[in-house]
Protein backbone atom coordinates (compact mmCIF):
# COMPACT_ATOMS: atom_id res chain seq x y z
CA UNK A 1 0.00 0.00 0.00
CA UNK A 2 3.15 2.51 1.08
CA UNK A 3 4.68 1.72 -2.70
CA UNK A 4 0.86 2.62 -4.22
CA UNK A 5 0.65 5.58 -2.18
CA UNK A 6 4.40 6.31 -3.08
CA UNK A 7 3.75 5.83 -6.84
CA UNK A 8 0.53 8.46 -6.89
CA UNK A 9 2.76 10.99 -4.49
CA UNK A 10 4.93 10.98 -7.37
CA UNK A 11 2.77 10.88 -10.40
CA UNK A 12 0.82 14.01 -8.86
CA UNK A 13 3.78 15.60 -7.59
CA UNK A 14 5.32 15.77 -11.31
CA UNK A 15 2.05 16.81 -13.22
CA UNK A 16 1.32 19.48 -10.59
CA UNK A 17 5.29 20.94 -11.42
CA UNK A 18 4.49 20.47 -15.01
CA UNK A 19 1.70 22.41 -14.90
CA UNK A 20 3.31 26.12 -13.03
CA UNK A 21 5.05 26.18 -16.34
CA UNK A 22 5.98 30.26 -17.14
CA UNK A 23 6.77 29.90 -20.24
CA UNK A 24 4.42 32.30 -22.08
CA UNK A 25 2.64 32.51 -25.81
CA UNK A 26 3.98 35.74 -27.09
CA UNK A 27 2.72 37.74 -30.42
CA UNK A 28 6.09 38.87 -30.97
CA UNK A 29 9.31 38.20 -30.07
CA UNK A 30 12.98 40.24 -31.49
CA UNK A 31 16.21 39.73 -30.23
CA UNK A 32 18.57 43.31 -30.96
CA UNK A 33 22.15 42.16 -30.19
CA UNK A 34 21.21 40.42 -26.74
CA UNK A 35 18.22 43.02 -25.65
CA UNK A 36 15.11 40.52 -26.30
CA UNK A 37 11.76 42.15 -26.37
CA UNK A 38 8.57 39.82 -26.19
CA UNK A 39 4.85 41.20 -26.60
CA UNK A 40 1.89 39.35 -25.18
CA UNK A 41 -1.44 38.84 -26.78
CA UNK A 42 -4.57 41.29 -26.28
CA UNK A 43 -6.71 40.83 -22.78
CA UNK A 44 -9.67 43.54 -23.12
CA UNK A 45 -13.25 44.65 -22.30
CA UNK A 46 -15.05 47.95 -21.42
CA UNK A 47 -13.26 51.04 -19.81
CA UNK A 48 -14.50 52.39 -16.68
CA UNK A 49 -12.09 55.23 -15.61
CA UNK A 50 -13.04 58.78 -16.52
CA UNK A 51 -14.49 59.44 -20.05
CA UNK A 52 -15.31 62.86 -20.13
CA UNK A 53 -17.30 63.52 -22.72
CA UNK A 54 -16.20 60.52 -25.08
CA UNK A 55 -18.57 57.37 -26.07
CA UNK A 56 -18.38 53.57 -26.38
CA UNK A 57 -15.12 53.00 -24.46
CA UNK A 58 -13.10 49.89 -24.41
CA UNK A 59 -9.57 48.68 -23.56
CA UNK A 60 -7.17 46.13 -24.52
CA UNK A 61 -4.04 45.54 -22.05
CA UNK A 62 -0.96 44.20 -23.28
CA UNK A 63 2.56 43.52 -21.45
CA UNK A 64 6.12 43.05 -22.52
CA UNK A 65 9.03 41.94 -21.32
CA UNK A 66 12.55 43.29 -22.20
CA UNK A 67 15.12 40.95 -21.18
CA UNK A 68 18.88 42.19 -21.09
CA UNK A 69 20.91 38.57 -21.96
CA UNK A 70 24.10 40.90 -22.32
CA UNK A 71 26.67 41.28 -19.86
CA UNK A 72 26.26 45.08 -19.16
CA UNK A 73 23.41 47.28 -17.83
CA UNK A 74 20.84 48.87 -20.26
CA UNK A 75 19.22 51.89 -19.48
CA UNK A 76 15.28 51.81 -20.88
CA UNK A 77 13.34 54.89 -21.58
CA UNK A 78 9.78 55.32 -22.45
CA UNK A 79 6.80 57.72 -22.81
CA UNK A 80 3.62 57.88 -24.28
CA UNK A 81 1.38 61.58 -24.73
CA UNK A 82 -1.81 61.98 -23.69
CA UNK A 83 -2.76 63.01 -27.52
CA UNK A 84 -5.34 61.34 -29.10
CA UNK A 85 -4.69 59.21 -32.40
CA UNK A 86 -7.24 58.80 -35.13
CA UNK A 87 -8.51 55.17 -36.39
CA UNK A 88 -7.60 55.11 -39.99
CA UNK A 89 -11.35 54.26 -42.22
CA UNK A 90 -13.85 55.14 -39.06
CA UNK A 91 -14.35 58.85 -38.35
CA UNK A 92 -15.05 60.22 -34.90
CA UNK A 93 -12.96 56.90 -33.67
CA UNK A 94 -9.70 57.39 -31.78
CA UNK A 95 -7.00 55.78 -29.51
CA UNK A 96 -4.99 56.50 -26.55
CA UNK A 97 -1.82 54.48 -25.47
CA UNK A 98 -0.75 54.47 -21.24
CA UNK A 99 1.67 53.23 -19.21
CA UNK A 100 0.07 52.43 -15.95
CA UNK A 101 1.65 52.43 -13.06
CA UNK A 102 0.81 48.74 -11.74
CA UNK A 103 3.74 46.04 -11.92
CA UNK A 104 3.63 43.33 -13.97
CA UNK A 105 4.65 39.90 -12.75
CA UNK A 106 4.43 36.46 -14.86
CA UNK A 107 1.80 34.94 -11.90
CA UNK A 108 -0.42 37.96 -13.33
CA UNK A 109 -0.19 36.80 -16.73
CA UNK A 110 -3.82 34.33 -16.30
CA UNK A 111 -5.82 37.54 -14.80
CA UNK A 112 -8.17 39.73 -16.11
CA UNK A 113 -6.37 42.28 -17.86
CA UNK A 114 -3.28 40.72 -16.74
CA UNK A 115 -4.43 41.82 -13.30
CA UNK A 116 -3.60 46.01 -14.06
CA UNK A 117 -6.00 48.09 -12.20
CA UNK A 118 -4.71 50.87 -12.47
CA UNK A 119 -6.61 52.47 -15.85
CA UNK A 120 -7.03 56.39 -15.21
CA UNK A 121 -4.23 57.65 -17.46
CA UNK A 122 -6.24 58.45 -19.41
CA UNK A 123 -5.43 62.20 -20.38
CA UNK A 124 -2.02 62.14 -18.68
CA UNK A 125 1.42 61.21 -20.50
CA UNK A 126 2.83 58.09 -18.88
CA UNK A 127 6.40 57.49 -19.12
CA UNK A 128 9.56 55.64 -17.84
CA UNK A 129 13.33 54.92 -17.20
CA UNK A 130 14.65 51.35 -15.76
CA UNK A 131 17.67 50.22 -15.54
CA UNK A 132 17.88 46.92 -16.45
CA UNK A 133 20.87 44.39 -15.03
CA UNK A 134 22.80 42.00 -17.07
CA UNK A 135 20.76 39.13 -17.24
CA UNK A 136 17.81 40.96 -15.44
CA UNK A 137 14.06 41.60 -17.08
CA UNK A 138 11.40 43.69 -16.64
CA UNK A 139 7.82 43.48 -17.47
CA UNK A 140 5.53 46.52 -18.01
CA UNK A 141 1.72 47.59 -19.01
CA UNK A 142 0.73 49.19 -21.86
CA UNK A 143 -2.63 49.88 -22.25
CA UNK A 144 -4.72 51.29 -25.35
CA UNK A 145 -8.57 52.91 -24.70
CA UNK A 146 -10.60 53.06 -27.27
CA UNK A 147 -13.44 55.88 -27.83
CA UNK A 148 -15.50 57.85 -30.34
CA UNK A 149 -16.78 61.51 -30.42
CA UNK A 150 -20.14 60.70 -30.83
CA UNK A 151 -22.69 58.54 -28.89
CA UNK A 152 -24.60 57.41 -32.21
CA UNK A 153 -20.65 55.95 -33.57
CA UNK A 154 -21.73 52.24 -32.80
CA UNK A 155 -19.83 49.60 -34.15
CA UNK A 156 -17.49 51.54 -35.60
CA UNK A 157 -13.98 49.58 -37.10
CA UNK A 158 -11.26 50.14 -34.11
CA UNK A 159 -8.18 48.48 -36.09
CA UNK A 160 -5.95 45.83 -35.05
CA UNK A 161 -5.59 44.12 -31.77
CA UNK A 162 -2.21 43.67 -31.85
CA UNK A 163 0.79 45.73 -30.85
CA UNK A 164 3.99 45.06 -30.36
CA UNK A 165 7.54 46.89 -29.08
CA UNK A 166 10.31 46.86 -31.29
CA UNK A 167 13.88 48.26 -31.11
CA UNK A 168 15.66 49.95 -34.13
CA UNK A 169 19.47 50.77 -33.29
CA UNK A 170 18.26 52.18 -29.59
CA UNK A 171 15.05 53.74 -30.69
CA UNK A 172 11.83 52.19 -29.73
CA UNK A 173 9.10 51.81 -31.82
CA UNK A 174 5.30 50.77 -31.31
CA UNK A 175 3.27 49.34 -33.65
CA UNK A 176 -0.67 48.59 -33.70
CA UNK A 177 -1.14 48.13 -37.20
CA UNK A 178 -3.18 49.62 -38.86
CA UNK A 179 -3.73 52.80 -36.41
CA UNK A 180 0.04 53.13 -35.51
CA UNK A 181 2.98 52.28 -37.40
CA UNK A 182 6.74 52.67 -35.74
CA UNK A 183 5.35 55.53 -33.25
CA UNK A 184 8.45 56.42 -31.52
CA UNK A 185 8.39 55.93 -27.74
CA UNK A 186 11.26 55.30 -26.07
CA UNK A 187 15.28 54.34 -25.86
CA UNK A 188 17.58 51.68 -25.23
CA UNK A 189 21.25 52.43 -23.91
CA UNK A 190 24.07 50.06 -22.93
Amino acid sequence: MKIIGSAVLFILTITLANGQNNESTWYSETNNNGIIIQNSYPKGGPYTGATENHFNHSSLVFFTRVANTTNEAIEMTMNFSADSIAIPNSPGTYMKIFLPSDTMSFEKEKLYNYGVSHLNSFNTPTGFCKIIEAHEEYLFYVVTIFYQISKDLTDQYRGGNRAELVMENQVLYYNMLPQIQALPCGTIFK
